[in-house]
């Protein structure tokens, strides 16, 4: 009787750390970007066109390809969004020419500073560059806008996956907004003539 608790108790004692270690991690989920909310662009063409000349190479220093919301992705939705054809001829090719995010890491300072204090380990610059072009039924381009927006920011050494993410989709989303503001002025001034 003895032996056989004695052999239970080695049992529950090799098999607890497993279990203890089994832990389910929270799906992260972040909510969707979208423009819809925002008024459409109508645009005198018959059709709109959305194409991306962007490739990331899906390794270092480039991430955008861990980003919740990577920025092409974004772009993407912008466009249709907030693009609308409403012409009978002719069409308007949206074109994505940069979505990237680069880490740097960044040199920290060592010692007794390094020992009490957490220190920016990385910065994170995000790009985003697209044009609009209009063209006739023959394919000759009658007009076009371009527009860029680029953010940074840093994180600190401390910084758990979670709060990355959270930090990536929050910089996408304000690079989006500064990426709207801008080309919708851009779009206005340069193609007005395409405005319906």
């Amino acid at each position: 009787m003895f032996r056989r608790v004695k052999i239970l108790l080695v049992l529950f004692a090799a098999l607890s750390p497993l279990t203890a270690c089994e832990t389910t991690v929270p799906d992260r989920t972040f909510a969707n970007l979208t423009y819809g909310n925002l008024p459409r662009i109508r645009l005198n063409a018959g059709a709109v066109k959305v194409v991306s000349k962007f490739r990331s190479p899906m390794k270092a220093p480039n991430v955008e390809f861990n980003f919740p919301t990577p920025p092409e992705k974004a772009l993407k939705q912008w466009a249709g969004d907030r693009l609308k054809a409403v012409g009978r001829s002719g069409s308007a090719r949206f074109t994505i020419i940069d979505a990237r995010a680069l880490e740097t890491p960044l040199k920290m300072e060592k010692g007794l500073k390094r020992i009490f204090t957490y220190q920016q380990s990385h910065r994170y610059d995000v790009t985003v560059e697209a044009i609009l072009e209009i063209f006739d039924d023959s394919g000759k381009r009658l007009g076009y806008a371009t527009a860029s927006a680029r953010r940074s920011t840093t994180v600190s050494e401390d910084a758990t996956l979670n709060k990355r993410e959270m930090l990536w989709q929050d910089m996408t989303e304000k690079i989006m907004n500064d990426f709207n503001e801008t080309f919708e002025k851009k779009i206005r001034e340069h193609l007005k003539r395409w405005i319906k």
